[in-house]
């Protein structure tokens, strides 16, 4: 067993994290000692990055115990530029008890090589700051190669066939001569406002009123741009690290600062737990993360709008206090098969369909209202070898055909027709003698598909 990790007094006494546990205690016998937990060191890593998010949107994990954050633009907060962020962040960590090596650099490599072995120059850092294999520092430490000045003093071609393609490029990166970028934890939004406060806030009405005042400042650039929102967020970053996340969706694409800031007040009512400002907020960031174009609405000859702004503005309230999953609509899809024709998705969404099938006028539905999934299995007494249903017996009663209709021949998708799934379908409408109807079908065609075909009741007609 080896010390995975140790504190600040401990690295005063000597321990540093590969020792042999034995060693450890032969040296300091009254030694405290916990079991590592790589778990949540990772959840602790993850706390971090989320707290960094107050810094720059371009934040992402370098494990086991790194972070990087890419820093360009997001400067104008701090008097000294990067200087001063790194110094408000620092600050943060030493309140919460952690320490941490801070170093800046021109590319994502280099500044995690120079937070990981300290230093403000690349060249002097160890070959093992070059990402690779264990037996790849062994062979260049015994090609006389110790720093990375003196790999990079070296032709790239001879480099790259004596240890392999990959080191060249690596080298590039940890140097700075090749732009790279980080793959942020969280999608970027399209629009970003944001305010920091000298002194924290710590009443739900003030920051209410901030984010109305930010998305006020939102609405001009959508405005600029001719787009409304979708989908809106606002995080609320407290002073001791936690950030709280609020999101709504709206069902036509807006820039109403009024609504928008209702749908909010909505969205923080329906929370199970009330929100907890502690000692206060000192930013407050709303994001528009879906946008899409925003013209003059176009009205009937009635002066009728195609859907009411009030059907629309109720659909939003109730997807934010009840959740977006929770109020949903139907629409078309182009099949024939029954029980995939019909989709159910979130109301605040809008999916182009297909049109609803209609009959004639006067004539019943074509598709009955209610359908059984899965569909029923039935014993009929009917003509073979396609001939209408006569007698059916469902839920043990027998039940006299008076009347029925079709078939409607349906068939599979053609890639369905590989398993019993993809048979073909004779729907039947029928009514019995007491005027009840029913949509029945016959699984299979005789002797082509199947020797004795099944028999389902799939539907009953209102």
């Amino acid at each position: 067993m080896r010390l995975a990790a140790v504190d600040s007094a401990a690295l005063r006494l000597g321990l540093t994290p590969g020792l042999a546990l034995a060693d450890a205690r032969a040296r300091i016998p009254e030694l405290i000692v916990y079991d590592a937990d790589r778990r949540e060191d990772a959840k602790l890593l993850d706390w971090l990055a989320e707290a960094c998010d107050r810094y720059t949107p371009m934040v992402t994990i370098d494990p086991p115990q790194g972070l990087i954050l890419d820093i360009t633009g997001c400067l104008h907060p701090f008097a000294d530029a990067e200087h001063g962020l790194a110094r408000d962040l620092a600050q943060r960590l030493a309140r919460l008890g952690l320490t941490a090596r801070l170093a800046m650099a021109t590319t994502p490599d280099a500044a995690a090589s120079l937070a990981q072995y300290g230093g403000d120059d690349v060249c002097h850092l160890p070959v093992t700051a070059l990402r690779v294999e264990a037996d790849m520092h062994v062979a260049l430490a015994r090609a006389g190669l110790r720093t990375i000045g003196d790999v990079s003093k070296l032709p790239s071609a001879p480099l790259a066939a004596r240890f392999g393609q990959v080191l060249p490029v690596l080298l590039t990166r940890l140097l700075g001569e090749m732009d790279v970028r980080i793959t942020p934890r969280r999608l970027l939004a399209e629009i970003e406002t944001e305010a920091r406060f000298a002194e924290p806030v710590a009443r739900t009405e003030d920051a209410l009123a901030t984010m109305a005042q930010l998305v006020g400042e939102a609405a001009i650039v959508l405005s600029e741009r001719g787009v409304g929102g979708r989908r809106f967020s606002v995080a609320l970053f407290r002073s001791d690290g936690h950030i709280a996340r609020l999101s709504v969706d709206t069902g036509k694409p807006t820039r109403d600062p009024a609504v928008l800031v209702r749908l909010f007040r909505e969205r923080i009512d329906a929370l199970t737990d009330p929100l907890d400002p502690g000692f206060g907020y000192d930013m407050i960031r709303l994001a528009v993360h879906v946008v899409e174009p925003l013209a003059p609405e176009q009205l009937s000859l009635e002066g009728e709008r195609e859907v009411s702004p009030e059907l629309t503005s109720l659909i939003d309230r109730l997807g934010t206090r009840l959740g977006r999953s929770r109020v949903t609509r139907f629409a078309a899809i182009a099949t024939h098969i029954p029980e995939q024709a019909v989709l159910e998705f979130p109301a605040v969404e809008e999916r182009r369909a297909a049109a609803w099938p209609k009959s004639e006028a006067g004539e019943p539905p074509l598709r009955p209202i209610h359908l059984f999934n899965p569909p029923h299995r039935i014993e009929v007494i009917a003509e073979v070898p396609d001939g209408p249903p006569r007698r059916f017996k469902w839920r043990r009663t027998m039940y006299e055909v008076a009347r029925h209709e079709g078939p409607e021949r349906i068939a599979a998708e053609w890639w369905m027709r590989r398993d019993n799934g993809g048979l073909t379908r004779d729907y039947y409408r029928v009514e019995d003698v007491r005027g009840r109807r029913y949509w029945l079908f016959r699984h299979g065609l005789y002797g082509t598909e199947k020797a004795h075909p099944d028999w389902y009741l799939h539907g009953l007609f209102a």
